[in-house]
C-alpha cells in the first residue's frame, strides 16, 4: 500500500521504536529522509544511520536510536508541520524557534534540508517539515 506522507511514516516508526526501546528502525530510502536522517544525526538524537540500496528496489535506512538512560530517549518528541494536504512555508525572518530554542526546526529550503539555524544564517526560507525536541 503506498503512502501519502512518507516523512510522516518516517517520523512515526521513529516515535513508535522510542516508545517499544527498539534499539534501530528501517525506514524504506529517499533523498529527503535521507537528509532528515543525517541532520538528526548531527543534532545528537540519533547515534547513526545506513543506507541500504541493494534491500528493494528503493532500498531502506536503517536509524540507531539514541538513549541517554535505560528509560530516556534522546528524542522527546517529533511533530509533522507540512503536510501533502496544507503544505507551510516560512520567510527568513519567520523561521521558528521551537520550545525557545531547545528543540528545532526542519525545512525543505532551496538549499537542501537544513535545520532553522542553519536557513537564518544561509538568510534562506523554505518549508517546514518538522519539529524534533
Amino acid at each position: 500500500m503506498p503512502v501519502t506522507d512518507p516523512i510522516a511514516d518516517m517520523l512515526t516508526r521513529i516515535r513508535n521504536a522510542i516508545m517499544v526501546r527498539h534499539d534501530s528502525v528501517k525506514i524504506p530510502n529517499s533523498g529527503e529522509k535521507a537528509a532528515i536522517a543525517k541532520i538528526l544525526k548531527e543534532e545528537g538524537f540519533i547515534v547513526a544511520f545506513e543506507v541500504d540500496e541493494n534491500v528493494s528496489h528503493q532500498g531502506e535506512i536503517t536509524v540507531h536510536l539514541h538513549y541517554r538512560d535505560e528509560n530516556e530517549s534522546a528524542i522527546a518528541g517529533l511533530k509533522r508541520v507540512s503536510r501533502p494536504g496544507l503544505r507551510v512555508y516560512v520567510k527568513k525572518g519567520e523561521i521558528p524557534r521551537y520550545f525557545g530554542g531547545l528543540g528545532m526546526a526542519i525545512l525543505s529550503t532551496s538549499q537542501g534540508v537544513m535545520t532553522g539555524k542553519q536557513a537564518r544564517r544561509e538568510g534562506v526560507g523554505g518549508e517546514l517539515l518538522c519539529y524534533v525536541w
